[in-house]
C-alpha cells in the first residue's frame, strides 16, 4: 500500500478545531513545501481573496507558507501552466484542497490527470488533505451537490477521481455528513438529506461503501500503519448495505476491518520536464544590460588602442568575439 497520509475533513478546514490536525499532518510531511489547489473555487469571482485567506491561516496559525497551486480553469490554462501545476503538486510534501464546487473541480482535474500527481505525493510519504468540496471528488463517485441542492437537478452520480479505490479502499466520500443548517428540513449528508442519499445509493454497485465525515471532523487514513483515525467534534461513518458503523473522535480502526485490500502503489508515469519561463520584461532587461556591457568594453578597448596597449585591446576583442559580438575597427556588430 501507499506510505503517505490521506486526510478527509468534513468541514471547518481553517477553524480552530482543525489547527491541531493540520499541525500533526504537517509534522508528518516529508518536506516543508505546502501547496494549496485553488481549482475547486476557481469559478468564483473572489479567487485571490480565497487564496489569501487560506495562506494567512497557514502562515499565522500553522507557521507554514502555503504556495498557490493555481489552476482555476483547465481549458484556459496553457500546456505549460498545466505542467507547472502538476510538477508543483508532485514536489509538495503537503497538498491541500478545500471549499468550492466538486463538479467544477472534477471537470478541471480529470482531463489533467491530477490523481497520478496525488499518488506521487503519497508514494513519497507525503500528505494529501482534502476538505469539504474537494473531499467529495476522491471516491469512486461524486454527488453534484450544488446541482441537486440548489438547482434541482435529477439525482445522479458523477464519476469521481477514484483515488481511494486506487489505494485499495473503494468507497464514496461524503463530507458535511451531519449538517443541520436546514433546521426544520434535512440538510445532512452534505445537504442531500438522508432520503435523497438513500435514493442515490440505489444507483451504486451493490456493496459500495459510503465514507461519511461529520463537520469539524477529520478522518485520517494512514496507509503506512493501515489505520483510519478520527479527531475533531464529530464522527466518521462507514455506511454499507444498509448498515452504518460509527467511529467517534479518538477511535483508531484497522483498514482491514473496512474491507481495504493491500495493494501495491499504482505505477505513476514521470512528467515531462517543463522549460523555465522567462518574463518578456526580463528578456528586454537582459538584452539592454548586455548591450551596455558590450558598449563599455568597446570603450575600454578603444582607450587601450589609443594608449598603444595593444595586448589589453586584443584581450577585450577576443572576449567580445567569444560572446558572439562581431568586432571590427570602429564598429561592433552582434
Amino acid at each position: 500500500m501507499a506510505f503517505g497520509v490521506l486526510a478527509l475533513l468534513g468541514s471547518g478546514e481553517t477553524g480552530p478545531g482543525m489547527t491541531k490536525v493540520h499541525r500533526a499532518l504537517l509534522e508528518r510531511a516529508p518536506s516543508d513545501l505546502a501547496v494549496n489547489l485553488n481549482t475547486p473555487y476557481g469559478f468564483q469571482e473572489n479567487v485571490p481573496q480565497m487564496t489569501e485567506k487560506l495562506q494567512e491561516y497557514f502562515r499565522v496559525s500553522l507557521r507554514t507558507e502555503l504556495r498557490d497551486g493555481a489552476l482555476a480553469h483547465f481549458e484556459s490554462a496553457s500546456d505549460e501552466d498545466r505542467q507547472r501545476f502538476r510538477h508543483l503538486v508532485r514536489e509538495a510534501g503537503y497538498v491541500f484542497a478545500g471549499p468550492g464546487s466538486p463538479s467544477y473541480a472534477l471537470r478541471q482535474w480529470q482531463p489533467l490527470g491530477v490523481v497520478d500527481d496525488l499518488l506521487s505525493v503519497l508514494a513519497k510519504d507525503g500528505v494529501v488533505c482534502f476538505s469539504s468540496a474537494a473531499a467529495l471528488t476522491l471516491g469512486t463517485h461524486t454527488a453534484p451537490i450544488y446541482e441537486i441542492y440548489k438547482v434541482g437537478s435529477d439525482l445522479r452520480w458523477l464519476e469521481g477521481l477514484g483515488l481511494t479505490a486506487r489505494l485499495g479502499l473503494s468507497c464514496v466520500v461524503v463530507p458535511h455528513y451531519n449538517n443541520a443548517e436546514g433546521g426544520n428540513y434535512d440538510t445532512s449528508r452534505c445537504y442531500l438529506g438522508e432520503r435523497r442519499l438513500r435514493l442515490l445509493e440505489e444507483h451504486l454497485e451493490p456493496g459500495t461503501p459510503i465514507l461519511g465525515v461529520d463537520e469539524h471532523t477529520a478522518c485520517v487514513i494512514d496507509w503506512r500503519e493501515g489505520t483510519l483515525s478520527v479527531s475533531g467534534k464529530g464522527q466518521v461513518h462507514w455506511r454499507r448495505d444498509g448498515g452504518d458503523n460509527v467511529f467517534s473522535s479518538g477511535e483508531v480502526v484497522p483498514l482491514s476491518e473496512l474491507g481495504a485490500r493491500t495493494t501495491p502503489l499504482p505505477e505513476v508515469a514521470d512528467l515531462a520536464p517543463v522549460a523555465p519561463s522567462v518574463d518578456a520584461a526580463e528578456v528586454t532587461q537582459l538584452r539592454q544590460s548586455r548591450d551596455d556591457l558590450v558598449a563599455l568594453l568597446d570603450e575600454l578597448r578603444r582607450h587601450a588602442r589609443e594608449s598603444k596597449d595593444f595586448a589589453t585591446a586584443d584581450r577585450i576583442r577576443d572576449a567580445l568575439v567569444k560572446s558572439g559580438v562581431d568586432v571590427r575597427d570602429g564598429a561592433l556588430k552582434s
